[in-house]
Formats: structure tokens, sequence, C-alpha cells
């Protein structure tokens, strides 16, 4: 999950981030041409930034209306999708443990019907005991959990640095050549890692010093030990050093908003780039793909801030106008929980299993809002997408959160992915997501979002969208994890109306249907791009050049079923 990296290291910015057959071939697209409604570009507008208050439901907004470039989920219900019968659609969620109790995601939760719960017993014979409500990947048979987990990079040092530490490729074994290359370039990519989080521990220390000194200032000012955003706000201060304090609180620098920034340091330096950390408990073989017998029907998550499946389940199909939290894009869906990330990079083979349970169990639409940048078995993972479209699922990533371009990486770009060469797709059933946030402008493209013109599909709101949480409550996040669901949301309910469409003709429907705002727009730059912001066509960033748009997508949807009926 780590390429969806922390974006609460800016601090102040006031936005969370809740934050993988071996042949290639290029496969033969079933394009789904040009949408019945074919409105004119969206001109350029500059719009100030909205509040919250503003913003709960910005994603279902219809742009020419709202001047936000939202996917007219709203306008589509209600023109075009009243009184339409529907089918139920499963949409499996691969991801951390997800709150399936919450009170607007509890009556959408899957239930595998043909397993007694809690009995001990695998009485679908699906080689799952008890998966009444999906699959942990993440547990023991014993029902121990997995806590926190190294980076991929940092396992493979682990494992290769004992061996190949002072070796060059002319001493390697061919066979072992591109796994040397890749420990190689892991070895790179792990000291400037560490680098850059000894400055982060730097600045931690320095503003928690700043902050700490700020707060006893207020707690002295107020005559109080406990200090809330209310009190603070309120106080009338004269002294210099008190207004300074009030400011700086005021702005995100106090102790409870660096807790997020202090969790991270701590889990890099503990955990995901410690070598001698060994998370898998599991008491599997990670390296071995028969090795299967392990996990539990745990989906749950232990602590709040394990927050990022419930949101994305709640992005998805979070029921709608039920008067609490935002609204789903889908409805006439259930969400498939399959747990699978951890809080660190996640196992190839976890990810290959997970997609085949989700496949194998239902599921016609898959999300994974996750990835890493080394896949040492990524075959098995592209086997298991080929297994999805063999049984006719749509996969919908995130395409990242790093301000890269994909185009430019080749193997090394993110994992999952659907083949590691720009441009040639090893199946035809694989979506993916870029972000865009609420201010149509020049800014509408999420800074952090990854891009590419022949690596990422199409773009759909990822900033400030508003979701559910454990353990009951909802909350803003944002990243491409966010705008990756949207979008799967838009396949299931285009899924569970037409249901004679592939998924490969869904995933075309969606690219085509699309709105191409003609604007220019800043593009995404990594963390250490130092130079000015460049402008460039925002239908320069992906293969479609468009937004995810649900109006235009049910008009194309519904003209390609007709004739496929009309066909037989």
């Amino acid at each position: 999950m780590n390429k969806f990296r922390f974006l609460g290291l800016s601090l102040l910015a006031g936005l969370t981030l809740s934050g993988c057959g071996t042949t290639k071939k290029t496969v033969k697209k079933e394009t789904a041409t040009t949408a019945v409604q074919t409105p004119q570009p969206l001109p350029q507008k500059f719009v100030s930034v909205f509040k919250d208050k503003d913003l709960k439901n910005w994603q279902h907004t219809n742009p020419f209306d709202s001047h936000m470039p939202g996917m007219s989920t709203e306008k589509a219900y209600k023109e075009l999708l009243q009184n339409k019968p529907a089918d139920t659609v499963i949409v499996a969620v691969v991801d951390a443990g997800m709150d399936i109790n919450h009170p607007d995601l509890k009556p959408i939760i899957w239930t595998n019907k043909d397993e007694i719960p809690n009995n001990g017993i695998d009485d679908d014979h699906n080689g799952y005991v008890d998966d009444v409500h999906g699959w942990n990947f993440l547990g023991a048979k014993d029902g121990k959990m997995a806590g926190p987990e190294q980076l991929e990079l940092t396992r493979i040092i682990a494992k290769y640095r004992p061996l190949w530490k002072d070796k060059t490729i002319a001493d390697i074994d061919p066979k072992d050549k591109a796994m040397f290359e890749m420990y190689q370039r892991a070895e790179q990519d792990y000291a400037h890692r560490m680098d850059r989080l000894t400055k982060l521990r730097t600045r931690y220390n320095r503003l928690s010093m700043m902050a700490k000194n700020a707060e006893e200032t207020l707690k002295k000012a107020l005559k109080t030990d406990k200090l809330t955003k209310e009190s603070v706000l309120k106080l009338k201060a004269t002294d210099p050093s008190v207004l300074q304090a009030q400011k700086m609180y005021l702005a995100g620098l106090n102790s409870q908003a660096l807790e997020g920034f202090k969790n991270y340091v701590e889990a890099q330096e503990k955990y995901n780039l410690n070598l001698k950390f060994n998370g898998r408990i599991q008491g599997d073989n990670p390296d071995d793909y028969n090795d299967r017998n392990y996990g539990n029907n745990n989906v749950i998550p232990p602590k709040a801030d394990e927050l990022h499946a419930t949101h994305v389940a709640g992005i998805i199909a979070q029921l709608r106008h039920n008067g609490i939290g935002g609204d789903g894009v889908a409805d006439h869906v259930l969400i498939m929980p399959v747990r699978a990330v951890p809080d660190g990079d996640e196992y190839d083979k976890d990810v290959a299993l997970a997609l085949r349970y989700a496949v194998d169990n239902g599921a016609k639409v898959i999300n994974t809002s996750f990835g890493k940048y080394y896949s040492p078995h990524k075959n098995w993972v592209w086997d298991a997408i080929k297994y999805a479209a063999d049984h006719d699922v749509l996969i919908v990533n995130a395409a990242g959160n790093e301000g890269k371009d994909m185009d430019q990486y080749g193997s090394k770009m993110s994992y999952p992915n659907d083949g590691d060469v720009p441009g040639q797709e090893i199946t035809d059933n694989f979506l993916n997501v870029g972000a865009i946030g609420p201010n149509y402008g020049a800014d509408m493209v999420a800074p952090f979002s990854n891009y590419g013109k022949e690596t990422v599909d199409i773009f759909s709101p990822g900033q400030k969208i508003y979701a559910t949480v454990p353990f009951g409550k909802y909350k803003f996040l944002q990243g491409t994890s966010m705008a990756s669901p949207d979008v799967a949301g838009v396949a299931a309910l285009i899924r569970s109306r037409y249901p004679n469409l592939s998924a490969s003709e869904v995933k075309h429907i969606i690219m085509d249907s699309g709105l191409s705002p003609q604007i220019m727009v800043i593009k995404p730059e990594e963390d250490d791009y130092k130079g000015e912001p460049k402008l460039v066509k925002f239908d320069t960033l992906s293969k479609s050049g468009k937004m995810v748009n649900v109006y235009n997508a049910i008009l194309l949807a519904d003209k390609i079923s007709k004739k496929k009926k009309e066909k037989k």
C-alpha cells in the first residue's frame, strides 16, 4: 500500500490520505466507439476553493451545473435509471480490514450463503473455512492477525544482500539476473529512503518541539491543562507570543495534528524499512505459491486508523440518500471484503490468491486500491488477472500517488498492473485510474496522482472524498485510492443494469464516455522535483484523455447493450 504515499507530510495542507500466464501479448480491444451524448467540451474555468460543507458529495455533481469536475451521478439516477430493472452485483474490495458493521455498509456486505457460520467446517468446499463475509489473507489459521509489514524492497534486500552484496552482474547465474537487477535497484532506492527518513525524523522533532512550546503557552494563557480548537479559537490575546502560539495551533501545528506524521516516521523506522523485522505470522512460505493453507475469516479492523478499506467500500456503495454520511456511487451492490493489504507492502501471493478468491466467489468487479514498485512474483498476480478476465471480471486499480509518469517507468512501474510495457496490455479487463480534485481549473489534477498516456486509463474524483470509516464514522480522505472505487462503483452500476455487457465492454464504455475538459492543468510531479509548475493539456495525462461521467456511461451502455440484443 505504500505506493500511496503519506500525503500528511505536508502537515498543514489539511488533507489526509488513508496511505499488485506470464506470456505478454497485446490484446485486441472491444472499443465502445462514441457516446450517445456528445456535449460541448468543458471550457476553462477557475473557481475558489470550496468549504467542506460543500464537498460531501461533490463527486456526484454535474460539472455543467456545479462547476466541479463531478461524475454526473445524481443526474444519471434522476434522468436515466429510475424504474430501470437491476441485478445485484458483487464488488470485491481487496484491501485492509473493513468495518462490515458500519451502519452505512452492514446492509450491503456480501454473505456466503453456502457457509454455516462458525462451525469450523468448509461447508461450500471452496477451501476457506467459515468465510461468511470474505477472507483474511493476513491472518493465521489459529486466529492470529498480522500487524505492520516491511516494504517489498526491504524484503528483497534482507533476502539477497547476504548473497549478493559485493557481486556484479558478471558473477550472477543467468537465471537470477532479473532478480539481481531488481535487488540492485532496491539497494539504491533503500539508501534514498533512509536518507529521506532521517530528514523526516529531524523535521518531526523540530515541529514537535515548536508545537509543544506553543501548547504550553496557550495552556498558561487559558489556565487549563487541556486544549481544544474551540477554546483556542475563542482566546482573545494581545501578547505577541500568545498570538503566535494561537496562530500556529489553529494552522495545524499541534500535537494532535502531528500524530499522523509521528506514526508514519515510526512505522518506517520500526517496520517498513527495518531489515531485521519480519511481520509474516501466517505460517506459510510466501515464496511458495502452492502453500495456501493459511488465513482466517476475520475481516474487521482492530483499530480506527485501519480505515482504508472501509472508506473504499463506502465510496463504492455506502447507502444512498439515507440521511447519514455521504452517498455511494452504486446501488444494487454487495461488497465482498478480501483482506490482503497490510501496513506496509502486500505480498504477491496474497494478492494473487485474493483476486482468485473474489472471482471464484462471484465478484463481477474488483477494486484494488493498493500497490508497490517491486513485485518479485508479478507473474502470479498477472495469472490471477488473466483468470479474472477469463471469468469476465473487471479489475479497477488505483494508479498510485507518487506524481510519476508511469509511461517512463516500464518494468519499474507500480504493481499490480496489466503489463509492464507501456501500451501493451496482457488482458483487457484492467482499468487504471488517476485522481482529480473538486477545483475545476489549473489545479484540477491531484498533485500526487500518477499519470501516463499509455498506462493510466482515465481520471476520476479522488480528493476530498467523504465516506465511511470505522467505527460508524465518516471522513474526508484523498488519493488515487479514492478515485479507483468511484470508477468501480460506475462499473457496478453499469453491470447491474446491463448484465449482457462484458468486463472489457464496460471498461471501454467508461473510458469512451468520459468528458474531456479542454483546459491546461498543472502536471503532477514527484517529491524531489524542484522546478516550476508545468502546465499541460489535461487530455495528455491518460489514455482516454477524459474524466469519468456516469450519465454518458449509462447512455453508451444502453446503446451497446441494445445493439448486442438486436444481433441475437
